[in-house]
């Protein structure tokens, strides 16, 4: 008998990149709540590449961590390995469920198998990816749709867009908020802010903050002219700092060209873990004028830290920001104007970080944890 037991579900975590972007906060998100809730009977193994063997296996005390082949460490061998050696090491541990965390899945794996599809900006902005990552990202959600036993996506407005552009059948997707971790990301003392501006040499200079990838659908670019325009006649402007992974966006350098010389921009690429509670909270205001996202996991992490945070009312944004963020369109003047408007008004900056401070409480990874569970249990059926 199966019913009433949650299934021994494999999870496939070869798809985490080194630097922990968005896919490695979601897998280490969802790995620590379930390692949390294995008690109640969770029966895990979980597939990784060589590099995380130590972190998932202290993470997961109850769960079996199996160390993938070298190989996979380079995506063409890993996407091979997924068709092939994924299915047979489901069958190896006697998986009831497969989980792919990262829109692929195998064709034919032998069990039951569940998706993670992140967002449909592949549809919805195809202008922002280029043509072999849109292709790619097409295919595999497409594929995904049709092959797995049940999708899961991080907010109602991906399901939404998935039932409206590809005819995804909807009593087949399931909604599982991401969580924020509330010790990695908290409001952050006095001494850890002035520890990030003494790394990143800003004294007691102020700084609007962004911390993300710099692809286009970031919209840096107009994020670096918006703030221009908004403190080019200030006295004492604040600093922009443009944080995290590299990317590809051409059109960065061309908006930092455009910057005025006594401006200061800076680009610190990626900020240790540690210091992102200083970063982000030490911040006059956190920005993030996206074109859109799946979930918005950057302005969650702001909301965390104590940040007011200026976002764009974009596909699954509001689900996440709600009240307790600034909205403005993607439009650098505009993004000038409503950045101005909170430059100028402090008690709004105060409010908008508690509402968020307190909105952020109710993301939890144990919440998306018991949602995946549940997905699991109705793929086995």
């Amino acid at each position: 008998m199966t019913a009433g037991r949650p299934p021994r579900v494999l999870i496939d975590a070869t798809s985490v990149p080194a630097d922990r972007g968005g896919v490695g906060r979601y897998v280490d998100g969802l790995l620590g709540a379930l390692g949390r809730v294995c008690g109640s009977g969770v029966d895990l193994a979980v597939v990784s590449l060589r590099t995380d063997l130590e972190r998932y296996t202290r993470m997961l005390p109850g769960a079996e961590v199996i160390p993938a082949p070298a190989a996979v460490a380079h995506r063409p061998a890993r996407l091979a390995w997924e068709q092939t050696g994924l299915p047979l090491l489901a069958q190896q541990v006697g998986a009831e469920v497969l989980h792919s965390p990262f829109y692929t899945c195998p064709l034919r794996a032998g069990c039951p198998v569940t998706v993670t599809v992140h967002d449909a900006t592949f549809f919805t902005e195809p202008e922002h990816y280029d043509k072999s990552r849109r292709t790619f990202f097409r295919s595999a959600i497409k594929t995904s749709l049709r092959r797995a036993d049940r999708v899961i996506v991080p907010s109602k407005a991906t399901r939404d867009e998935l039932i409206r552009l590809l005819d995804a059948d909807p009593t087949r997707i399931d909604v599982a908020y991401h969580g924020v971790d509330q010790a990695a990301f908290h409001a952050p003392s006095e001494e850890e802010k002035a520890r990030v501006r003494a790394r990143l040499g800003l004294g007691s200079s102020s700084y609007v903050a962004f911390l993300g990838a710099k692809e286009p659908r970031k919209n840096v670019p107009n994020l670096i002219r918006g703030w221009a325009r908004a403190v080019a006649e200030r006295e004492n402007p604040p600093a922009l700092v443009i944080a995290g992974g590299q990317g590809h966006d051409d059109d960065i350098d061309r908006a930092v060209a455009e910057v005025p010389s006594h401006l200061r921009l800076l680009r610190p690429g990626y900020l240790r873990y540690a210091d992102l509670p200083g970063f982000l909270g030490g911040a006059l205001v956190a920005a993030y004028p996206s074109y859109g996202e799946g979930f918005g996991l950057p302005i969650l992490e702001a909301m965390a830290c104590a940040a007011p945070v200026l976002t764009t009312p974009r596909l699954s944004l509001p689900e996440v920001g709600g009240d307790a963020v600034a909205y403005t369109s993607e439009d650098p003047d505009q993004i000038a104007t409503d950045l101005t408007a909170l430059l100028d008004d402090e008690q709004r900056r105060l409010s908008l970080a508690k509402a968020g401070f307190d909105r952020a409480k109710e993301f939890t990874w144990e919440s998306s944890a018991e949602v995946h569970i549940a997905a699991w249990s109705r793929a086995r059926s």
